[in-house]
């Protein structure tokens, strides 16, 4: 591929520090040379860090005052604050202008980078990609969306934790935008949409929830399909399936733990006894495939959905796989246009 793409890295978001982060940058100029990567955070430590990995000089230039179009593969932008996962959004919003993941924001809505992939604070990184990304008019609020694992099926789930507390509209612009990227990178021309609800009955569920219910079912440009419950988001009921974050978070985080205790389990009953051994020989090939479904850090990675450019949540415990993974769906979501085909979209409904 001839076009460059940069993708700037909040290099000090995350539980386990920018390690993992540089760790995964360096093994994706490795395999995809036509990217660019910025570390995003404080200068001293991540040189610091990258003169432990000898493969890093590589990449990284020797000049300070090289131009744009000559900067090397890996460059390094300085930022003087970080946002904890303790901060409150509103206060990194006034507070933490100089912090690493408003830094790197930044570097997507001025046109240096064309990606911004954080692991950092979740309620921060919505609010700040409000306000130095920008949404689309008829979005108050962007979504984390997430393409669910299955054996046949794609199933996009949002929200998936930026909000918690959601009125009816934000239901229903959540809906919206599920079904435009099904649209956009799936080619369905009519998305099967659904509430995500305690129940299939209509009378069911909270005041905000049936509210969201009535008027998606008079909503022009969705094929909304009813409400589906917590066991259903594995199966394929629908293309698309809409919550608050509260209830997506708390949904996805266990169904994760459920994979980890499944896999775990797998993995202790074959270990016991040759006659497990050779039944685990035997289905290795299934159990193959199952693990490559089931694989949590493969799946890594979450779409700030609504904003007009490609912003990219990793899980705040990711490993370097795992964050590898969240900037592989920001290069895929980058070169794909992906934002800019969602918000032409949603055009419809402004």
């Amino acid at each position: 591929m001839d076009a460059e793409t940069v993708v700037a890295l909040d290099a000090m978001g995350g539980d386990k520090g920018p390690s993992i982060v540089i760790s995964a940058a360096l093994r994706i100029l490795d395999n995809y040379p036509h990217v660019k990567l910025i570390l995003v955070g404080q200068a001293s430590k991540l040189h610091a860090l990258l003169d432990q990995k000898p493969v890093a000089s590589k990449w990284l230039g020797k000049k300070e005052d090289k131009k744009e179009e000559d900067l090397p593969k890996l460059t390094i932008v300085h930022a003087e604050s970080v946002v904890a996962m303790g901060d409150k959004p509103s206060q990194v919003l006034r507070r933490k202008q100089d912090s690493s993941m408003s830094i790197a924001l930044e570097l997507l809505q001025n046109g240096k980078a064309q990606a911004c992939v954080s692991a950092g604070n979740t309620g921060a990184l919505m609010l700040l990609g409000r306000s130095i990304v920008s949404t689309h008019p008829c979005v108050d609020r962007p979504a984390i969306v997430k393409l669910i694992p299955s054996l046949s099926h794609r199933c996009y789930v949002l929200d998936l934790g930026a909000n918690v507390d959601c009125r009816a509209q934000h239901l229903v612009q959540f809906a919206m935008m599920g079904s435009v990227l099904s649209k956009s990178l799936d080619g369905k021309k009519e998305p099967r949409v659904a509430l995500l609800n305690v129940g299939e009955e209509e009378a069911k569920g909270s005041e905000q929830v049936r509210l969201a219910s009535r008027l998606l079912t008079e909503c022009d440009g969705v094929n909304y399909i009813g409400y589906v419950e917590g066991s259903d988001l594995y199966k394929a009921v629908a293309d698309v399936i809409v919550c608050d974050g509260f209830v997506g978070n708390v949904a996805l985080k266990s169904g994760e733990g459920l994979v980890e205790m499944i896999l775990d389990l797998a993995g202790e009953t074959f270990s016991k006894g040759c006659y497990a051994r050779l039944v685990k020989l035997m289905a290795r090939p299934l159990i193959g495939r199952l693990g490559t479904i089931l694989d949590l850090p493969r799946h890594n990675g979450a779409s700030l959905i609504g904003l007009r450019g490609t912003v990219v949540k990793s899980h705040g415990n990711a490993d370097a796989r795992a964050f590898y993974s969240a900037i592989e769906q920001a290069i895929f979501e980058a070169e794909n246009d992906v934002p800019a085909k969602i918000n032409q979209h949603l055009d419809q409904f402004a």
